[in-house]
């Protein structure tokens, strides 16, 4: 999921536009309202959300290797291994099959206007 809105926001920037704050903070309170859905308390809540915004940064910041001029999108291997240890491996097909996804991914989302990126009118498949 962070993978996905971390590609959002390099669009934006990338085509210059402020990415939207209202989209931003309905994806933490999201996430904030299923942990406390799980059972979750006061302390362990803000303790997650804490992990999960440095997570969400953490990837944001490091997973796009190329210029931030350029269209092109290259994703950082070392950054995937380091969340995904199961693509840790080399020359893991699984991880061939998650970069071309998300350079796909990416390559689709970069075509259509900001609007419909985030508004779900498109259905994206690969």
């Amino acid at each position: 999921m962070f993978i996905h809105f971390s590609i959002f926001m390099i669009i934006s920037k990338k085509k210059g536009q402020k990415f939207d704050q209202k989209t931003y903070d309905f994806l933490f309170h999201s996430i904030e309202n299923n942990l406390r859905e799980l059972g979750y308390g006061d302390v362990s809540v803000n303790k997650k959300m804490k992990d999960f915004n440095k997570i969400l940064y953490d990837i944001l910041l490091k997973l796009d290797l190329t210029k931030k001029n350029d269209n092109e999108f290259r994703l950082n291997e070392n950054l995937i291994k380091n969340y995904f240890q199961s693509l840790n491996s080399q020359n893991n097909p699984e991880f061939v099959n998650f970069n071309d996804y998300f350079t796909n991914f990416y390559n689709f989302c970069f075509d259509l206007p900001l609007n419909n990126m985030l508004k779900g009118s498109i259905n994206y498949k690969f």
